[in-house]
Formats: structure tokens, C-alpha cells, sequence
């Protein structure tokens, strides 16, 4: 967690509300494998972590509600009992979709002021999103004494993401920008949305991302889309959701539909699997196979699932041609955003000289690589 960030928002907000404000900290996420599962009621692998968002929040006495992005220099006024999606979209929908669904539990909010201010790379596929929702319902609840748990916030999160941005995502970001722990990645069932935690050590080894300084325009119209094939495929095999589905299921609709979604949902069944044998390598600290596994991925993804894009695509070519990097694959909704890349601690700096250079002359612009500590979920920062 950044602290300058905690204490930027501070100061702005006293001077600029004249009060004390509370504190939260809600981090972005990686998410190892399990990619596009977690709406397919699939297993995910996700940790949280040290880069995310601060909020400063207090009750306001001013007969409105006052939100404030600093890092867009963008502040939006609103009145609690006039909510609607802002037409313009951005990152007040997060914010006013988030309250509203507090109301629909028929929770009573009061006049609030609001200062945030993040870290997370923006359209780097790490759910800048999700932290900001979970900072709003996380702030709110202990401010007004709401009483709800943590599985209520991130199911309001979900809902406001459904319902005020228009993008139907599955559970995993909230939950792991919620529940994450230090040094910690969740092997997550998101049927049940119950997880159990295994600590990551990869001894000589390191997860490093690279950002394609990319986002080519899906984003939420192309999500929707695959997650209707998916539903579309389950409701012909009659199963609750992909999870359900195996191989040998698919086969049999064959002639009942088509060539690309039927691709569509293998690699859903398929990465599913490959969660599962994720978490067995883990165990067995088993690095090699977990490498393994991530290349797997990142083909599904871009071949299967038709996700990915050239950008990501020629950053996992790079890892392919490197023995010290033992798997990669583009990570998060796709179209740009991030490559996750399994990497031995004494090559990262090589590795990623190599790397920055081989791209600026490939696309004439610039990536940029990151590494990240997992860390613990939403919480107050005294």
C-alpha cells in the first residue's frame, strides 16, 4: 500500500472539506489463471495486491453528496434520492452504482463526501474498478454503520458494475480486492464464493508484468458477448453454467453450434481445468508445470476464446524465446492491459531491457513493467 497516496487524500480532503475523513484502502488484483471462468461460476486464482486505490469519506451536512477523482481532476455532485447512471460513463457510474445498490437493500445513506486517488496502471487489466467500488461500500458501511459483511459489499460492487456500467462481470475482482492476504493467492470457487488461500512463494522466481500500453476498444460490448455464447452453449448442453460441462459434452452439440463458440466454451471448460491443476503445481511447488499451464492459457485465450491481441500476443513470443521465463499469458478481460509473466528473479532486469526494447521497435511506443507484492484486502487505514 502506498502511503503517499493515503496521505494525499487526507490532505486534500481536509482541505478541502474541513474535516477529518476515514480512511480505506482497497488494492487491485492479479489473477495467476482462471481467466473469463469466474462468470462461468468457474474456479479462479487471484491474489490482491500493493498497488489500488485510497479513499477519503465523511458524512456531509450539506444537503448533497460530493465524489472527487483526483488523479482525473474530476469531481461529480449528486443527490441521494436522484440516482441514475451518469450518460458520459467514467468512473462516477462505479461510485453512484455502488450507492444505489446500498439503497436497493433498503440501507439507509446519508449525505457523504468522497476523495480518491489510485496507483493501479490504468486499462492494465489489474480492476481498478472493482478497488474503487469495494473503497465506496467498504467506506460507507463503517461510516453509516450498515452492518454488512464483506460478501454483501463485493455482490454490491458486482451489482453496481452490472447495473450502472453495463458490464456483466463475474465475481472474481471484488473478491479479491476484498478478501486478499499478504503474500496470499485465493483459489476461488465462484459458485459458492468461498476460497481457500495458498501462500505464494516462488523462491528463485517472480511474477512480473508488462503492460502493452494498449486498450483496443472491446472492452464492455465484447465481454457481454462472450458471456452470452457461454450461457447460449450451457443452455443447450442443459447444465447451470460451463462449470458443469465437460469435454466430452461439448462434443456431443457439435452440429448444434457454431464453430467459433464452440471454441468459446472448450477453452471455458479447458481453463477451468487448468485452474485446478494450477493449484496442485503450487502445492507441489512445481514451477516448471505451473509455467507450463500459463502458456496454455494465454493460447486458449487467444486462439480459443479470441481475446487477446498483437500486442499481447508478440509479449508472450518474447517470454517463449527466453529459458529464464518459465510461462506467460495475458491477463484480465482482454484487448490489451497486461502480460503475467513467471520469471527467475536474476533475469527479470535482462528480461525486461530485452523486452521494452523489442516492442518499442515492433509498435514504435513504449511498454511498461511492473512488479507487484500480493498483499492483504480492503481495509481502514489509521
Amino acid at each position: 500500500m502506498s502511503i503517499e497516496l493515503v496521505k494525499d487524500v487526507k490532505k486534500t480532503f481536509i482541505e478541502k472539506f474541513k474535516a477529518n475523513p476515514l480512511l480505506v484502502f482497497s488494492p487491485g488484483r492479479i489473477n495467476i489463471i482462471g481467466e473469463h471462468t469466474d462468470y462461468n461460476d468457474g474456479f479462479v486464482f487471484p491474489a490482491a495486491v500493493d498497488k489500488g486505490i485510497a479513499a477519503a469519506i465523511q458524512k456531509s451536512d450539506s444537503g448533497s453528496s460530493t465524489a472527487i477523482a483526483l488523479d482525473l481532476d474530476s469531481t461529480i455532485e449528486f443527490e441521494l434520492d436522484k440516482l441514475k447512471p451518469s450518460k458520459g460513463g467514467g468512473w462516477e457510474n462505479y461510485v453512484l452504482g455502488v450507492v444505489a445498490e446500498i439503497q436497493n437493500r433498503n440501507k439507509v445513506v446519508g449525505d457523504f463526501n468522497a476523495i480518491f486517488k489510485g496507483n493501479i496502471p490504468g486499462g492494465a487489466g489489474m480492476s481498478s474498478s472493482a478497488a474503487l467500488e469495494n473503497s465506496v461500500v467498504f467506506g460507507l458501511n463503517e461510516l453509516f454503520e450498515l452492518g454488512l459483511s464483506k460478501e454483501d459489499m463485493i455482490l454490491i460492487s458486482q451489482k453496481a458494475e452490472h447495473n450502472y456500467v453495463g458490464v456483466n462481470c463475474g465475481i472474481m475482482d471484488q473478491y479479491a480486492s476484498m478478501f486478499g492476504i499478504k503474500n496470499h493467492a485465493l483459489h476461488l470457487d465462484c459458485r459458492t464464493i468461498k476460497s481457500k488461500s495458498y501462500k505464494i512463494d516462488f523462491k528463485d522466481y517472480q511474477l512480473m508484468l508488462i503492460n502493452t500500453n494498449v486498450k483496443h476498444s472491446l472492452s464492455n460490448s465484447a465481454y457481454n458477448d462472450r458471456r452470452s455464447a457461454c450461457e447460449q452453449v450451457s443452455e443447450l448442453l442443459k447444465v447451470k453454467s460451463l462449470r458443469d460441462a465437460t469435454e466430452v459434452d461439448l462434443e456431443a452439440i457439435t452440429g448444434k453450434v457454431i464453430p467459433a463458440n464452440y471454441q468459446k466454451a472448450l477453452y471455458v471448460i479447458q481453463e477451468n481445468n487448468r485452474t485446478l491443476k494450477a493449484v496442485n503445481a503450487i502445492k507441489n511447488d512445481d514451477l516448471d508445470t505451473l509455467g507450463a499451464l500459463l502458456y496454455q492459457s494465454h493460447e486458449g485465450l487467444s486462439n480459443q476464446y479470441k481475446v487477446s491481441c498483437e500486442e499481447l500476443d508478440f509479449l508472450v513470443k518474447q517470454a517463449k524465446k527466453n529459458k529464464h521465463v518459465l510461462g506467460a499469458r495475458m491477463m484480465g478481460g482482454g484487448f490489451g492491459g497486461c502480460t503475467l509473466n513467471l520469471i527467475a528473479k536474476k533475469e527479470a532486469k535482462a528480461f525486461s531491457d530485452l523486452v521494452s526494447e523489442a516492442y518499442k521497435k515492433k509498435f514504435n511506443k513504449a511498454c511498461s513493467v511492473y512488479f507487484v507484492r500480493l498483499s492483504d484486502g480492503t481495509r481502514i487505514v489509521k
